[in-house]
């Protein structure tokens, strides 16, 4: 009866890596195909992993709390009649089965077979896979960042690991080549600060005397002094914190501001929300009308839709618009609408109250965020006049918009010059200045305050 592997899925196009939060099923354990096997986590959005097939679970690679790299083996299913009606767990050891890989490891893209005299290719630039010593596992994400970052074997094997049994984690790796950048690279006797914990750059290295056991200088650097309060972040939370500090490590920010008179579309949409409502089922708020602009304006120019693979410009020609959506506990989620540009006003309408739904309840599908190619954020939801967002990576530009206020404004009519009561609305864009210099930001930014403030008062739903 044939096994066959269940792989992390990938999730989305920036997500390398997910953490397993609860195995649904266990070892022995009948499953059918598309029946959820295990829930996982990433820092975008919770998720359950369907089985591919019907059989029963053979063995489980990881356990809770692990983090997988994206198409890594994380449990095996036997097939075949006689392994469906099993009762049991089964008993059979996989040693035979697995050792070719030398090591129950799932990750057999870095471990060569131990037997036989087949040459390995070069793999996530280093030499060999062979040349990774036998008595430490890396993931592949660890030996990517590694390879990118020019740090060389013999420096991967004395950085401590924060993970499970050791092992060298995304943050562990991180945390090495940013020590290395700003000149205070840590040994391996230094303590290694958990996944929780972040070491601020403008801390001064704390000297230890000698004989000074590890616990008594991580209990120095942890130790907060006065009346405080510590309160651990949750798991999304450090996602996200993750996740923002890689976007400011990858793309050199840029923001530019405008702002816009959105008097006549304030004016249109009270007139017309209760009808709206009435006649379509839902609401109309502002942000379908702001995406509908910013479509408009990336027609008009393309590179703001785009990403960068290396010394490549990935040009997309779906608009897919993220919107950042606030969570009840505080945090943040980017769901995203395909296709903005084939929907007119009320599909846009309907599709922004969905997925603001399903975000507050926590009933996000995988693929409501995936694929965003341009975000924009509402921080004037909060009473903000202006904010200065974080690039969703791998997107090259993001767009926010303030709260929209009453000012006197100096307006141009046929008899000269007067004061008026109107109401504006600041704009900011943050964008890659890798693609996107500042006259293509600047005037892309002035497109969409044009296209607002050019919003006709008679407009038809």
């Amino acid at each position: 009866m044939p096994l066959v592997d269940l792989v992390m899925p990938k999730m989305g196009e920036s997500i390398m890596e997910a953490t397993i939060l609860k195995w649904l099923k266990q070892p022995g354990d009948a499953v059918k195909q598309d029946e959820s096997v295990l829930e996982i986590a990433t820092d975008k959005v919770d998720s359950e992993v369907p089985s591919t097939t019907e059989g029963v679970l053979e063995e489980v690679l990881f356990q809770t709390n692990d983090v997988v790299p994206v198409g890594s083996v994380i449990a095996r299913v036997r097939t075949g009649a006689a392994a469906v009606s099993a009762s049991g767990p089964v008993t059979e050891p996989p040693v035979a089965r697995r050792e070719p890989v030398g090591r129950p490891e799932p990750a057999v893209m870095v471990h060569p077979p131990v037997q036989g005299t087949q040459t390995t290719p070069k793999t996530n630039g280093y030499a060999s896979a062979s040349a990774i010593p036998a008595n430490r596992f890396y993931s592949p994400l660890v030996l990517n960042i590694a390879a990118n970052e020019g740090v060389p074997l013999h420096e991967l094997e004395n950085i401590p690991g924060s993970g499970n049994e050791g092992r060298v984690t995304k943050k562990d790796i991180l945390q090495y080549v940013e020590g290395k950048k700003t000149g205070r690279p840590f040994a391996a006797s230094q303590p290694v600060a958990t996944p929780r914990t972040s070491v601020a750059p403008a801390v001064s290295p704390v000297s230890v005397p000698g004989g000074s056991s590890a616990s008594s200088a991580s209990s120095v650097t942890t130790v907060p002094s006065g009346n405080v309060e510590i309160i651990e972040m949750d798991r999304m939370r450090r996602l996200i914190a993750d996740h923002m500090v890689h976007s400011k490590h990858t793309s050199p920010h840029v923001t530019s501001f405008t702002e816009a008179d959105v008097t006549n579309l304030v004016h249109w949409r009270d007139k017309m929300k209760s009808d709206f409502e009435k006649r379509e089922g839902t609401k109309i708020t502002f942000t379908p009308l702001f995406i509908e602009a910013i479509v408009r304006c990336i027609k008009k120019f393309p590179l703001v839709n785009c990403s960068i693979e290396g010394d490549r410009i990935i040009v997309k020609k779906d608009i897919n618009i993220g919107m950042a959506t606030a969570l009840p506990n505080g945090n943040l989620i980017v769901p995203v609408i395909r296709q903005a540009d084939q929907l007119n006003l009320v599909g846009l309408a309907r599709q922004v109250n969905a997925l603001a739904d399903s975000a507050r309840n926590n009933k996000l599908r995988p693929e409501d965020i995936q694929g965003g190619t341009f975000t924009m954020t509402n921080v004037g939801t909060f009473g903000s006049l202006m904010g200065t967002p974080i690039i969703n990576q791998p997107q090259v530009a993001i767009l926010a918009v303030g709260a929209i206020k009453k000012r006197p404004v100096v307006l141009e009519t046929p008899d000269g010059d007067a004061i008026g009561i109107r109401h504006m609305m600041y704009l900011s864009m943050s964008y890659d200045h890798r693609i996107v210099d500042g006259s293509l930001g600047a005037t892309f930014l002035t497109a969409v305050a044009n296209e607002l403030e050019r919003f006709s008062p008679d407009r038809e739903i």
